[in-house]
């Protein structure tokens, strides 16, 4: 048989596309039976995305490994492409999926059917839009993504679920519709839907073929744009997200970096780095995300709300700096992507269990929530979901401040490292050897610390309110089973920044890897097919 390692890359999609399929046939009463099936798949999925990380990294010097669907040579293939990025998107993906599944184990997985099945479909989709190297199974797998968090959003119904579902649903779908469009522009203006060979091509085209394939690029930017929240197309993600299920939300925060992702992935690999693509728009709209975002935790006065707007805050910074197309700059991005995701998911996780357990009277106390329509109709029964758990507020309190010192980018966590590297690399020494783009990088070295000061205001003011002085007392009624994912991702957190130099290695080679469209395109075009068993027996 053939053990060839490049077969591991279609395992990311395999594996929760198996244990998705394979949960339908179980009844929902077989909860641990499912909870099993489900972590079992995320712990195979990481062990896999580290696999393949290492490989690309470090193995053997190899750029990229290349699966050929139907084993049929470029560009006629259909590819799958594991190189750093995918594969550090991968990982990411599968650090988040267990503790959220976990999490998930207590309250959630009961609160609706299908949950564990669904939940692996949008693992389905979110490692195939990482791994895909063809616009239509991106365009697949983001519809696979896509419909499987339709289901999550109103995971658990409730009226402010079902309002904010059905418009997050609208608005992506009309998103798919534009990008579907941008695909057919550019297969008519290229005649591939290959990425690598798009590229190859479009520095070629001539006449009407090079406006059309502008054309349809700016429309995969807008679909893409679309989903990654950028400002002014991204208000259906701060209703969605915090109407969402504390779990749910956690995975979401990995849905708005699919668009920031394809976004980067194509950008730079077609002619002039991105400007097809109008990097100059990309920097504006995500400066103008940032400001939007950090206004709107500024204004939040629920905290579900507020960690909804630290995904803008986050979907900002890494517009505005993949906007000024700079290699250390894209590092110090990538490195912030990971510590930003992270410490977001692990934010609504803690956001949940403090306000589980406060009465909203308190609320209406502190601020008028009404005025933000966030008052929750729902009324649950609570009373079998935990127990109290000695210092369980404490715990809290502690994974609370930790969070803050990451979202606001205080030291010595990863969140001071990774803006330290993007200012680092904009208005530090490396800087001095970039031609042009002055304004643009003092305007996002001024945003860095601006939106930081918010956050340091906005996360202060809620952990005063929650902590210091609430207006009633509570004990939250948390488990083990609720804290460990939060303690999780608190410890990967500080590995991160105590690893920071490893982390930057990784990053700083992928930054490379991307801004030298010539390595992937190599790596895509020169894949060669695998020989028939008959041939590798003789």
């Amino acid at each position: 048989m053939n053990f060839d390692p490049h077969h591991l890359v279609i395992a990311p999609i395999l594996i929760p596309l198996v244990a998705g399929a394979l949960m339908l046939f179980f009844d929902d009463r077989e909860r641990r039976l499912k909870t099993t099936i489900a972590l079992l798949s995320s712990l195979a999925l990481f062990a896999v995305a580290v696999v393949l990380l290492q490989r690309v990294h470090v193995g053997n010097d190899a750029v990229a490994l290349v699966y050929l669907l139907g084993n049929w040579p470029a560009p006629i293939s259909i590819n799958l492409v594991a190189d750093r990025l995918s594969a550090l998107m991968l990982v990411l993906t599968a650090i988040l999926a267990i503790p959220a599944l976990v999490f998930a184990v207590e309250r959630w997985a009961k609160a609706g059917p299908h949950f564990h099945s669904l939940f692996q479909f949008l693992l389905v989709g979110l490692n195939g839009a990482f791994l895909t190297g063809d616009l239509f199974n991106l365009f697949v797998f983001f519809e696979v993504m896509l419909a499987a968090s339709y289901g999550l959003v109103l995971h658990g119904s409730g009226s402010a679920r079902v309002k904010s579902g059905l418009h997050y649903i609208a608005v992506n779908l009309v998103a798919s519709l534009i990008f579907l469009i941008g695909i057919a522009l550019v297969f008519g203006a290229t005649g591939s839907l290959n990425m690598a060979e798009i590229a190859l091509r479009a520095a070629t085209l001539e006449g009407f073929a090079e406006p059309a394939l502008h054309v349809g690029l700016a429309m995969l930017s807008l679909a893409f744009l679309v989903k990654a929240g950028m400002w002014p197309l991204g208000f259906w993600l701060v209703p969605a997200y915090s109407a969402a299920a504390a779990p749910v939300a956690a995975t979401f925060a990995m849905l708005s970096k699919v668009g920031i992702y394809a976004l980067l992935r194509l950008a730079l690999l077609v002619p002039a780095s991105g400007e097809a693509f109008g990097a100059m728009l990309i920097f504006i709209g995500g400066s103008f995300t940032l400001v939007f975002a950090s206004i709107g935790v500024l204004a939040s006065q629920s905290m579900q709300r507020a960690s909804a707007y630290f995904v803008l805050m986050s979907s900002g910074t890494l517009l505005a700096t993949f906007g000024i197309s700079e290699p250390g700059s894209t590092a110090g991005a990538l490195f912030y992507l990971i510590s930003s995701t992270l410490a977001v998911s692990a934010l609504f996780m803690v956001v949940e269990l403090l306000e589980r357990e406060q009465d909203a009277a308190a609320d209406v106390l502190a601020v008028t929530m009404e005025a933000y329509g966030e008052a929750n109709p729902e009324d649950e029964d609570d009373a079998e979901i935990g127990q109290m758990m000695p210092g369980a507020l404490a715990i809290l309190g502690i994974g609370f401040a930790l969070l803050a010192l990451v979202l606001i980018g205080l030291p010595p966590l990863s969140g001071f490292l990774s803006k330290f590297a993007i200012l680092h690399a904009i208005i530090g020494p490396p800087s001095v050897e970039i031609a042009g783009g002055g304004t643009m990088r003092v305007i996002l070295a001024t945003l860095l610390i601006v939106s930081g000061l918010t956050a340091l205001i906005a996360l202060a003011r809620m952990g005063i309110r929650t902590f210091w002085a609430p207006v009633e007392s509570f004990a939250p009624r948390v488990t083990i089973v609720e804290t460990a994912p939060i303690l999780f991702l608190l410890a990967v957190l500080v590995a991160l920044a105590l690893q920071a130099g490893l982390v930057m290695d990784v990053v700083t080679a992928t930054a490379g890897d991307l801004h030298d469209a010539e390595r992937y395109l190599d790596a895509v075009l020169g894949a060669e097919r695998v020989p028939p068993f008959a041939e590798e027996s003789q």
